[in-house]
């Protein structure tokens, strides 16, 4: 599935803030959207464009750290960068334990914006990789049937075919046909990739 471009959300009340920040990104080459204040930016979130925000820490009505919170609140996971034109350790600490990736201080190095914005973009690249992949597992477990899937379960758990069948009631024949249904629908080749399978959807 090809995805689309990355975008730079700019949000700043400072018009002048966001023209030079827009200037700078597109000269870099990037993609930018910006919004004059956190209500619009949050009006139009969506959280399917891949790419991360820029937030301004002080802003009337929600401060940056309002918004980064209410994005969250939404199901957005896009990477934040905050900038402020002071340097406000406390709000610095509370930003990063978010999950900001920087809090550049105003006026900041135009390359360390770029550096963050770098290691922004490669973080939101891997969370939507790591979305992706772990949403094609659940896909996966969920063509099982009920049966399959308690099969599955107690494969992973180290039962064998014999103690599976006297768990469930049937023929170890019976499990023996289950358990290859459950190998060949979850595109494992063993009982130890059975067991990461299962594990990294959290199932045991």
């Amino acid at each position: 599935m090809t995805q689309a471009p990355a975008t730079i959300f700019l949000v700043d009340d400072d018009e002048s803030v966001l023209r030079g920040l827009g200037r700078l990104l597109r000269a870099a080459g990037h993609d930018t959207k910006p919004f004059a204040s956190p209500a619009e930016f949050l009006a139009q979130l969506s959280g399917d464009t891949p790419g991360c925000a820029v937030l301004d820490l002080r802003m009337p009505g929600l401060n940056g750290l309002e918004l980064q919170q209410a994005m969250e609140s939404k199901g957005c996971h896009l990477p934040v960068i905050f900038i402020s034109g002071h340097g406000d350790v406390p709000a610095s600490v509370r930003a990063m334990k978010a999950g900001a990736v920087d809090f550049l201080v105003k006026p900041f190095d135009e390359e360390q914006l770029l550096g963050a914005l770098s290691q922004a973009l490669l973080k939101d690249a891997a969370a939507r990789a790591g979305r992706m992949e772990t949403a094609a597992l659940h896909a996966r477990h969920a063509a099982l049937t009920s049966r399959e899937r308690e099969v599955c379960a107690l494969v992973a758990q180290g039962l064998t075919n014999k103690e599976i069948a006297q768990r469930l009631g049937t023929t170890e024949k019976t499990i023996k046909v289950h358990r290859a249904r459950v190998i060949r629908k979850l595109d494992v080749d063993s009982v130890a990739e059975l067991v990461r399978f299962v594990d990294r959807l959290g199932l045991r």
